[in-house]
This record gives C-alpha cells, structure tokens and sequence, in this order.
C-alpha cells in the first residue's frame, strides 16, 4: 500500500538564483544533524526555568529551515496492513502532505500503532528526503473463544485481542471450553478441508482437555474421536455428500469409535408429549 502526497513547489523567483543540487542535499543533511544535536543538548537545557522555551522555538527554527530545503513529507509506503485503515496510519504518524520529515516521531507513530488491538508490532523509517516507511505486523483474528461466561476474540496462538465490539467478527468460528483456546488452530485447519461442510458448524467445543463435539447447523452435535479426528471429520463429509446424513432428524452423531458410527434420533419439541399407547378393552385379545 502507498500513500502519495505529492506538492507543487511553486516557480522560483526570478530575483533569486537557483541552489545547486549538491549545496541543497549537503544544507538538507546538515539540517538533520543538527538538529539530531540539538536533541541531545535540549536534554540539559529543558531543564532549566525557561529552557523549554527556548528550545521549543529552537526546533520550530530549524524545522522550518529543513521543510524550506525540502524535508518534507511526500509519500508514505505502507507494508503488512490488512485490517489498519489509512486513516489511523495518518493519525499515529501526525503528518500529512507538507509536514516536514523531521518532525514525525518513528517511536511515537510506533507506540500509537502499537496500541491497536489487532497489531502484534509495528515499525516506522524516515527516508530522507520525503518518504516514510511504515511496516506492520497484524495478528489475524481465528474465531471467537466462549469461557467463563464471556466471549474473546483470539488470533492463531490462541491470545487474546481485546476487541470490545465482536459483532464484524460474527462469521467466524466459536470455540468454547477453557482450554479451547490453545487448541483452536488445529481444529479450524481440519476443518478447512472440507469447507463446506465447515460452513455448517456453529460451535465446537472442548472436552476434557482431549478431543472436540461439534454444534452442526446449529442442531446436531458430532462427537469427534480423541485419535485421528481429520479421519472422522472427513468420513463425515462424505456421509453427508452421499447420505444427507445430517439432514435426518438426528441429533447427536458418535464417531468416537473407528469401527462404528453411533446415531441418536431427535427427541419429540419441548413440551410435547411423546404419543401414548394403544389400549385395549378388557378381555379382548389382540
């Protein structure tokens, strides 16, 4: 990604004679030296009554001096975003179109972007004489981890992001158990092989710390094996591809066994009855 912003500098005057190229790139230079020593001594001099002051006014001097050789802000080359809008990027690096160079802070851009949720780390490089690197690394959101009573968005190393709102994240898988977490990259790999089918589970869940049941179309639960469950899994698919198993009014399919599939038929709505039996009237053979 990159971000142009270019300037038109305006024709020079004819009063005033043009700066050689070698004078403008070693005055540029010289500029950034200075003021790079002038951060050093501003260290002992912001300490004194009206040090600040001064050295304010100082490096509002010299950043002048630095946009007016042509220091300035003109592109911004981004690497690695996905999720970060432009916007935001702008906004930690505090510049824009004209902004001299000098003056954006990489650690400070740095601290803000790493601020963000979804970012594992962040790193940003003047280019002298008007480019701004910015390289970011972000942690991709997996699924949605249930424990606890509350609902957390974790990345691929089963980590926290700490995004309040989850509701752009409701497409992706709910894991759910205490340790589901650790053990939800694997699972969703799995999973991926037969996306289809995928598509349809609404809930996996940990149990024991040992194997996963799967929530299908909200519905059936599919009871995975501790040993081999990518076998299970594509097994599954195949059943359903050749069977409609799922689409028969089951409700839990048991696979925790190799050499048999186990399945449990729906029971009557709540708060229906099953129907009752025939009775027949005393003496009365059948």
């Amino acid at each position: 990604m990159r971000f142009r912003a270019r300037r038109t500098a305006p024709p020079p005057s004819r009063r005033r004679r043009r700066i050689a190229p070698t004078v403008r790139r070693t005055a540029r230079w010289a500029v950034a030296v200075a003021l790079a020593a002038g951060g050093c001594g501003g260290v002992v001099l912001s300490r004194l009554p009206i040090g600040q002051a001064i050295l304010n006014g100082a490096t509002d001097r010299v950043l002048a001096a630095s946009a007016a050789l042509g220091l300035v802000v003109e592109d911004i080359e981004v690497e690695g975003r996905e999720t970060t809008d432009g916007a935001t990027i702008l906004a930690a690096l505090a510049a824009e179109r004209g902004t001299p160079i000098l003056a954006v802070s990489p650690s400070r851009a740095k601290q803000k972007l790493e601020s963000l949720p979804w970012m594992r780390s962040a790193a940003i490089e003047r280019r002298l004489p008007g480019t701004l690197l910015v390289r970011l690394v972000e942690r991709h959101p997996l699924a949605v981890w249930q424990h606890a009573g509350r609902q957390e968005l974790i990345d691929r190393e089963g980590a926290v992001i700490p995004v309040k709102d989850l509701t752009r994240f409701a497409r992706l898988p709910t894991v759910v158990g205490d340790d589901a977490a650790s053990h939800a990259a694997p699972l969703i790999e799995m999973l991926a092989h037969e996306p289809e089918l995928a598509a349809r589970v609404t809930a996996a869940v940990r149990v024991d710390d040992r194997r996963w049941d799967l929530r299908i179309d909200n519905a059936i639960d599919v009871l995975l094996p501790e040993t081999d469950p990518g076998e299970a899994w594509t097994r599954l698919a195949a059943l359903e591809r050749a069977n409609s198993l799922l689409q028969r009014d089951i409700r839990t399919v048991d696979m925790r066994l190799p050499d048999r599939l186990v399945l449990r038929a729906a029971g009557p709505p709540p708060g229906e009855a099953a129907p009752a039996k025939k009775t027949h009237a005393p003496g009365k053979s059948t």
